[in-house]
């Protein structure tokens, strides 16, 4: 019987040492291995105007100009290279207070409104568009297989030039607005 053991055990041991590749086997003087990385839609925006004034023209005369004021941004964006896109979009999240101007509800003809620049890798607005509290409006889009520029160092920019009837009807003070712009891409 001992034996016969001996036999069944020497058996499995030829299977195994056949079938098995000795672990020294698997060092060499080199060796590889493959890398994978998904890049995906991604965007981010830096406004670097922390505070835009809206002032009169100088020389414009009595209520003879709005107040205007620009905020600039930088920005960095890569769509999906096929059925992509997305946008960069402002709302006004907190309204000027009472007496002053409003987003919200503006005194009849006062809505304040901007137009926009953009770097090549996105479609700036077109025209003059009216801010709002109530929705986001857009500044900019990108197409399918957008891009900023190159170098994780660098970034695109845009603008937002911002434009307030100047309303004799405004009390005096100093009044403030909040804007948030927001980035996307898909």
């Amino acid at each position: 019987m001992t034996s016969r053991i001996l036999k069944n055990s020497l058996m499995v041991i030829s299977a195994v040492a056949a079938f098995s590749t000795p672990v020294f086997a698997q060092f060499a003087a080199t060796g590889t291995t493959t890398l994978s990385v998904a890049v995906a839609a991604e965007s981010a925006i830096s406004v670097t105007t922390g505070t835009t004034s809206l002032t009169e023209a100088s020389g414009a005369g009595i209520f003879g100009a709005p107040y205007t004021g620009t905020t600039n941004f930088s920005y960095k964006v890569r769509s999906t290279k096929v059925g992509g896109g997305g946008s960069i979009t402002v709302k006004i999240t907190s309204d000027f207070a009472a007496g002053g101007p409003s987003v919200a509800t503006p005194p009849t003809g006062d809505a304040m409104t901007y137009t926009c620049t953009a770097a090549a890798s996105a479609t700036a607005c077109t025209g003059s568009v009216t801010a709002s509290t109530a929705s986001a409006t857009t500044v900019a889009t990108f197409a399918t297989d957008a891009h900023s520029t190159a170098g994780t160092a660098s970034s695109d920019s845009g603008s937002v030039v911002w434009t307030l009837p100047n309303d004799p009807v405004y009390k005096t003070g100093t009044y403030t607005a909040t804007a948030t712009f927001t980035i996307s891409a898909t």
